[in-house]
């Protein structure tokens, strides 16, 4: 009766990763069928757990689906549950399901990495103690914001890498590539800890707008008045955390009536924040007046900068950690050329190449 319980649970394991994975294509039962020569019924089955493909069908479903083998008998450590997505109403259902199973992923090969750690490479996020309990007005948030910079000993300069920042202080950070265009980020708590995911797609300004938006999403949760709009209050929190109001003041000035779209600009190239922010931040601190603010934008738009920026792209985040801890492990003998070759998705050949830091034109494996 044990070996039959197991035989259950791997094939149940199976199924619901080979749903993931077909999911994460954005492909039909029918249109994998179609890739794989196989009915859709059989493909159902598969993920239903009611039988278990040979080891050829299982070859042919992995390169259909552009994941390894191994990625099917992968225990199942994330629940769909656990992540709360975050989306703009157009964007369709078939996407947010690709998009929740890359997450998923992601987060688990990189839990699966930490785990094999003699001691866990991460900090325990802890939330500052002198934080409030409840805001009641949007201007509370200021306070907020100025309290973590400082617990973080980052004083008042653009913080150039916000990655960094928040893995340094135990916070996950995820990238997916997509380009779906109504995808900004979304935020998650696995094991009291916050995780958080923005999109490849938009440039870096944007990026860590979305990247402070999605931390305070986590850490405002529960102090928000009932009369306060959550995802205004998370704009509030990533203007002030990203751009202070002291600095706005140094840099500004306490009240303008006009501002010019070169002195903009500048501001955008020295915080790498998008022009629009900095625009609604100085209308957040009363710089300028609404009714200013309002004209700015109606220009901005004729302008066609709402669709992309003058000046040059700010480069997007990277994020770093994952690799670093991996060849980390490798090295110290934490984990095998296998298992690490798991971990990245690529083959034995490609991490041996990444090993020896082999340039481009003198290889012609592909990189993981």
């Amino acid at each position: 009766m044990e070996n039959w319980g197991e035989s259950l649970n791997f094939m149940n394991t199976l199924g619901i990763r080979l749903q993931q994975a077909r999911k994460a294509a954005g492909l039909s039962l029918r249109a994998l069928s179609d890739l794989v020569d196989l009915s859709h019924a059989a493909i159902k089955k598969y993920e239903d757990g009611v039988v278990y493909p040979s080891s050829d069908v299982l070859i042919r479903l992995a390169r259909a689906l552009k994941v390894r083998v191994d990625f099917f008998f992968r225990p199942i450590k994330v629940n769909l549950e656990n992540v709360k997505f975050r989306k703009r109403k157009k964007l369709k259902g078939k996407s947010e399901e690709a998009i929740k199973f890359a997450v998923i992923n992601q987060i688990e090969r990189r839990l699966e990495l930490e785990n094999l750690y003699p001691s866990s490479p991460v900090p325990q996020f802890e939330i500052p103690a002198n934080l409030p309990q409840k805001i009641h007005n949007l201007e509370e948030i200021e306070s907020i914001a100025q309290k973590l910079r400082a617990h973080w000993k980052l004083g008042l300069a653009p913080i150039h890498d916000l990655i960094d920042a928040f893995e340094n202080q135990g916070i996950r950070v995820f990238i997916i590539d997509t380009d779906e265009e109504y995808f900004d980020g979304l935020s998650t708590v696995i094991n009291s800890q916050p995780f958080i995911v923005v999109s490849s797609k938009w440039p870096g300004d944007r990026q860590r707008f979305n990247l402070a938006h999605e931390f305070a999403h986590y850490i405002l949760s529960g102090r928000l008045s009932s009369k306060l709009d959550e995802e205004q209050a998370c704009n509030r929190f990533a203007g002030a955390f990203l751009f202070p109001q002291e600095v706005v003041f140094q840099t500004v000035g306490k009240q303008r009536r006009a501002i010019e779209w070169q002195e903009l600009l500048s501001f955008k190239e020295q915080f790498q924040l998008s022009m629009s922010a900095i625009c609604y931040r100085l209308k957040d601190l009363k710089v300028i007046q609404e009714s200013y603010y309002t004209t700015l934008m109606i220009r901005y738009r004729q302008k066609g900068w709402h669709r992309k920026e003058p000046g040059l792209e700010m480069p997007s985040e990277k994020a770093h950690t994952f690799n670093q801890m991996l060849f980390h492990a490798l090295g110290e003998e934490y984990i095998g050329e296998s298992k690490a070759a798991e971990l990245l998705s690529c083959s034995l050949m490609q991490l041996k190449a990444l090993r020896q830091v082999q340039s481009p034109h003198a290889s012609s494996h592909k990189r993981c």
